[in-house]
């Protein structure tokens, strides 16, 4: 499982020129079930998504194509985790400890 945490480089303005095509790219991720969860940090200074791949490299490809990348608003720190405890809704990601 991963967090992608997005964090603006640009001012709100430029951000919220793109953040339509963004949100497509959002709304495509999920119908692919590459995403869990997203939504805006607050103070509104970037954004989260949880997400699940086969690996990195597949989430940081998904990344860069981001229109908010694309226009330069915003830079990435993907964070791998292990999920070993879930509530039941997540439970088909979680992984047995060890």
């Amino acid at each position: 499982m991963f967090v992608l945490e997005l964090t603006y480089t640009a001012p709100i303005e430029d951000v919220d020129a793109v953040l339509e095509a963004h949100v497509a790219w959002l709304d495509e991720q999920y119908a692919k079930g590459m995403f869990l969860a997203s939504g805006r940090k607050n103070p509104r200074d970037g954004g989260v998504i949880l997400a699940v791949a086969e690996d990195r490299a597949r989430i940081e490809e998904v990344a860069a194509t981001d229109p908010f990348v694309g226009a330069g608003v915003c830079a990435y720190r993907i964070t791998e985790f292990v999920a070993t405890k879930t509530a039941p809704a997540l439970e088909r990601y979680r992984e047995p400890l060890g």
